[in-house]
């Protein structure tokens, strides 16, 4: 009796996983994965930097080849052409100064007239170089104009020194020359290194106001102190220290005896403690007291050997430069 065996299919095989496993993360990678933007747009922006730094890199080497700036010029010029160019200067604020010499400042050196090629910068600082102007504001309207607006400087005195005479201000700023045919109605101070002192003497003047306008002329002597002259042509010396209350007490002396115009060439209060005055032709002074007494004292009123003359005739002489 025959059996038949019965096979069975072929064992069933093992499945095999053929995908191969994924490599591991770097840690840049893992870093980049939990910033908050995607990695198409990380790659954009490192893209982009590295072509700015070449752009940069490049425009640079171009400046030093002067490349932006031909090119600025030549549309500046091409503007010019087109209608922005400087067909009228606008000037305020002037009181003494002359238009003509600040139109004349604001387009000295201009290398053409485009309205685009001025530099308003340079327009200023070449205005406040000027003595007159204490400020200046420079702008363009287009598509012509140029404003200009001055504040000009005020003068306080006039300088002599060596023969010339020169317009300053509070601050001993040289503003203008003087014609001494048109003197200006202002104080006047002589000598060397005076118009430095002139905050100095102005300060001095505020300390006796009634004696203001009375004095026509100061002179600095020695780089230390001064000698006033008044319209009746005395003139009196200060000390080097404490001159505003020497001026002081010197006003309540002539205010209680109207010292001025009753013939005395000079006053000395150099000496604090007395007033010493003297007339034309005398070899003794006058030591005037406080209660108008006065006592005859030897001496001379020269100024420590300065060589500054005190007789009655340089006192005429500062005068008369006074009245020129």
């Amino acid at each position: 009796m025959s059996r038949t065996i019965k096979r069975g299919g072929p064992p069933p095989r093992r499945a095999v996983n053929n995908r191969r496993r994924a490599p591991k993360a770097s840690l840049g990678d893992r870093l980049i994965a939990r910033l908050p933007v995607s990695e198409e747009t990380l790659r954009r922006a490192v893209t982009w930097t590295l072509l700015g730094g070449v752009g940069a890199a490049a425009l640079s080497l171009a400046t030093v080849l002067g490349v932006p700036q031909a090119i600025g010029v030549g549309i500046a010029e091409a503007a010019g052409r087109a209608g922005l160019e400087v067909e009228q200067v606008d000037i305020t604020g002037l009181k003494r100064m002359d238009r003509e010499t600040v139109y004349a400042i604001a387009l000295e050196d201009q290398p053409s007239r485009a309205m685009l090629r001025v530099d308003l910068e340079r327009v200023r600082e070449r205005l406040l170089a000027y003595g007159w102007i204490a400020d200046a504001y420079v702008a363009r309207r287009l598509p012509d104009r140029l404003l200009i607006h001055i504040t000009e400087r005020e003068p306080a005195a006039i300088w002599q020194d060596n023969g010339q005479l020169t317009l300053i201000d509070p601050t001993g700023r040289l503003l203008a020359p003087v014609d001494p045919a048109h003197m200006p109605d202002l104080p006047l101070v002589i000598g060397p290194g005076a118009d430095r002192q002139e905050a100095g003497y102005q300060a001095l003047l505020a300390a006796a106001p009634a004696l203001k306008p009375r004095i026509r002329a100061a002179t600095w002597i020695g780089n230390r102190r001064w000698d006033l002259t008044f319209d009746t042509g005395e003139t009196l010396a200060l000390p080097q220290d404490g001159a505003a209350q020497a001026l002081i007490k010197f006003a309540q002396l002539d205010g209680a005896r109207a010292l001025l115009g009753k013939g005395w060439v000079r006053f000395d209060l150099r000496d604090p403690a007395k007033l010493v005055a003297r007339k034309p032709g005398q070899d003794l002074h006058q030591r005037l007291q406080d209660d108008g007494s006065a006592d005859a004292v030897a001496g001379n009123a020269t100024d420590g050997g300065t060589g500054n003359e005190t007789t009655a005739t340089r006192a005429r002489e500062t005068t008369r430069v006074g009245e020129a």
